[in-house]
């Protein structure tokens, strides 16, 4: 008996999926610059029991592990290596608990992330992280790499949802992280070690998540459009200065606005260098969201509009999303994600032109700008020998712009393959060991989703 057939006969009810045309659809995520491996299986898990059952037998075998949800990740962090079984976690989708009264939802890994929102609705409740790729990311592929979101200038990233994790170490062990109070000091924070890690550490199987009141009303939304994408980030800092909190605060450069338009014929392309997009969603929204004109106004806006019309905004925030595959009509795409001080946001916007201009690589630059989180993507075209290196380059002056702002290479997409030859960059060399310690205490065979992060 071979071992994935060994692995099979252990299981109850899970299917392992061997036959290459079938497990061809789960070896890569959205980074299609990472070459991927090819995998002994898959194991599609129905429980938590069938992830022990796997990591059990990995260890037993010395077999690399690489979990996945959706596969919507930007940085090849769930990317197959060759002889490894692919552990995907897309059908844990049970929603087991929303309590209104604690404002918190238990749910398995395999959840999509907008599905946790809508339960929350229906008692009146918020999910708050909603990354582009809500309607199809799962909340498991959310916590490994720590997610962001339109909404996240107001209210916080994924780990800011998180109260509680199950997880499943390398070697089967099962380890209950967190708690369901508010409050908890008890304990090393074992819940946001594993949130962010990307799968190295151990295999989220489940989680206890915040919820949060939802808004009292409609959100009112800002549209202004700038002359130059310093003045737009000259209008994000004076924002964020001034002390509003906005709960939406979204930037898209002219590369992408015409990418939009291009497909959808949006008529949103003037030729304009950049777009904002604001909203303000508390009981003083109107208020807001005048202040927030204001400030487009004195960052040298030429034209600024107010809205409290849900569907109007609902299409911005549709067209918003519709950035990526936009981009990715025009060639291949590097996409990347640095962050920056927000006070350091316009140095960082012309960063970026600059090493456009200086490479001659296309960039279309979309940001969550009121986090100073940028979403520039390098485009190009398809080329046999890969990723070219002028490319490479700009990437790398991108990446070096923000370190030297005092920012980071990575905001909410991950390290995973992409970013790992920056990192030393970032952490330094004894942060990097000590990253390189944990990993060794709880995944000492090296199975967990080898060569990414670390």
């Amino acid at each position: 008996m071979t071992p994935i057939e060994e692995l099979s006969a252990g299981l109850q009810g899970s299917r392992v999926v061997v036959d290459p045309e079938s497990v061809e659809g789960y070896r890569r995520d959205e980074a299609h610059l990472v070459e991927p491996g090819r995998p002994l299986g898959v194991l599609l898990a129905e429980s938590t029991d069938d992830v022990v059952e796997a990591l059990r037998w990995a260890t037993r075998h010395g077999i690399p592990v690489v979990p996945r949800g959706s596969g919507t990740g930007l940085a090849g962090g769930a990317t197959a290596v060759d002889g490894c079984l692919v552990l995907s976690l897309a059908r844990m989708t049970a929603i087991r608990e929303v309590s209104a009264e604690d404002r918190l939802a238990v749910v398995e890994a395999g959840v999509i992330t907008a599905d946790v929102d809508r339960a929350a609705a229906k008692a009146g409740l918020m999910y708050a992280p909603d990354p582009s790729s809500h309607e199809i990311s799962t909340v498991g592929g959310n916590l490994a790499t720590n997610a962001g979101g339109l909404r996240c200038v107001k209210y916080g990233v994924t780990r800011d949802s998180v109260l509680g994790l199950e997880v499943v170490l390398a070697d089967g062990r099962v380890v209950r992280t967190g708690r369901r109070t508010v409050k908890g000091v008890a304990g090393y924070d074992l819940t946001s070690l594993f949130v962010g890690s990307e799968g190295t550490l151990g295999v989220i199987t489940g989680a206890t998540l915040q919820l949060r009141p939802r808004p009292p009303a409609e959100p009112v939304t800002v549209v202004g459009s700038f002359p130059s994408l310093r003045a737009a980030g000259e209008a994000v800092a004076s924002v964020v200065g001034a002390g509003l909190v906005p709960s939406l605060l979204e930037l898209i450069d002219r590369a992408t606005l015409k990418a939009i338009d291009d497909w959808k014929r949006t008529g949103l392309d003037t030729g304009t260098a950049a777009v904002l997009v604001a909203q303000a969603d508390d009981v003083d929204a109107a208020r807001c969201a005048a202040a927030l004109g204001r400030h487009f106004e004195g960052a040298g806006a030429d034209f600024v509009a107010v809205s409290t019309d849900p569907t109007e905004a609902a299409q911005l925030l549709d067209i918003r999303r519709l950035a990526y595959p936009a981009t990715e009509r025009l060639g291949r795409c590097l996409v990347e994600d640095v962050g920056v001080p927000r006070s350091k946001l316009p140095d960082m916007l012309e960063a970026v032109e600059a090493a456009g201009r200086e490479h001659g690589v296309l960039i279309a630059t979309v940001a969550h700008a009121g986090d100073g989180n940028l979403h520039p993507t390098f485009v190009f075209p398809p080329d046999p020998q890969g990723v070219p290196n002028a490319v490479w380059e700009a990437a790398d002056a991108v990446f070096r712009a923000a370190l030297d702002l005092g920012g980071t290479l990575t905001g909410e997409h991950g390290v995973g393959v992409l970013k790992k030859r920056w990192l030393e960059l970032e952490l330094g060399a004894e942060s990097l060991q000590v990253h390189r310690s944990i990993k060794a205490a709880l995944d000492p065979l090296s199975i967990l989703n080898p060569g990414k992060v670390v």
